[in-house]
């Protein structure tokens, strides 16, 4: 199973923000929409950054409730790691395992695709698990 079975599911929007926005008004979007990353833009369509609930709680212990007032570009990940459409589940999972971050924005070429998360990963590995032993049952059943 690839990334684009993840998109073709779940949709290619992403929320992104610009690098000047203030960390309060990011927490708001991501508590607001319940989800845990944003995706700064560059503005063209590209990632500048990522922000997540992580960075947003080391700025906070770093610099106390002042880090609300500065913008998100002070405390974004800036070495964002991607993925393509045509990457695997399993290339997914390993990625985020071994980076300990839970969310990789999807590129095609340099332009922002679409964005997954480890629940994604997670979600669709089980299905894919579950079609498998399902198959498994009904040979076993049949032979």
């Amino acid at each position: 199973m690839r990334v684009s079975t993840i998109l073709a599911a779940k949709g290619r929007s992403v929320t992104t923000v610009a690098p000047g926005a203030a960390v309060a008004d990011v927490v708001a979007t991501l508590a607001e929409l319940r989800i845990g990353a944003v995706v700064v833009s560059d503005g063209r369509n590209g990632i500048a950054g990522i922000v997540t609930e992580r960075d947003v709680v080391r700025a906070l212990a770093a610099h106390g409730a002042s880090a609300l007032e500065r913008p998100v570009s002070d405390f974004m990940t800036r070495d964002v790691v991607t993925c393509h459409f045509e990457d695997t589940i399993d290339e997914m999972m390993d990625r985020m395992t071994r980076g300990k971050f839970r969310h990789i924005p999807v590129v095609d070429g340099v332009a922002l695709a679409g964005i997954i998360s480890i629940g994604d990963v997670v979600k669709h590995r089980l299905e894919s698990i579950e079609a498998e032993a399902s198959a498994m049952r009904d040979y076993i059943a049949t032979a």
